[in-house]
């Protein structure tokens, strides 16, 4: 009978401990990165995904080349098609709203370094920097 007990305060140990840190998995926000795999889009990506990078395991970050079957599956569910050179995607969403009420759209290149001149960029490493800080609080 004592070890009956002993195995199930085991098991329900372990299960607390299963859920809650699938609780904090979940919670994590998860940051994908759809984009051409050459210059000059990855230097424009480069202060994202060294502001990325700095966060540690705060955040899953995942990166998949624009020219894979993959990403075209992955864009064709979101409801994007045509040529883009860059979209990152928050939980699954491209499209988020600024503090300020102003909306922003995480597709084609970002501002900042690394962007080609004359492309005309409506989003940045900051704006995306800002709605995961908005996630998290």
């Amino acid at each position: 009978m004592n070890m009956h007990r002993r195995n199930l305060l085991i098991k329900t140990a372990i299960a607390s401990f299963s859920l809650s840190a699938s609780m904090v998995w979940a919670a994590q926000p998860v940051v994908e990165i759809i984009a051409f795999a050459h210059p000059p889009v990855q230097s424009a990506l480069k202060p994202l995904r060294d502001w990325l990078t700095s966060q540690g395991n705060k955040l899953r970050v995942t990166d998949m080349d624009m020219e894979s079957p993959q990403a075209q599956k992955r864009l064709a569910d979101i409801g994007l098609t045509g040529h883009i050179p860059v979209v990152v995607l928050v939980d699954g969403k491209y499209k988020f709203n600024r503090k300020d009420g102003s909306s922003v759209e995480f597709l084609s290149f970002p501002s900042g370094p690394g962007t080609p001149a004359g492309i005309k960029a409506t989003w940045s490493a900051e704006d995306v920097q800002a709605i995961l800080k908005a996630r998290k609080s």
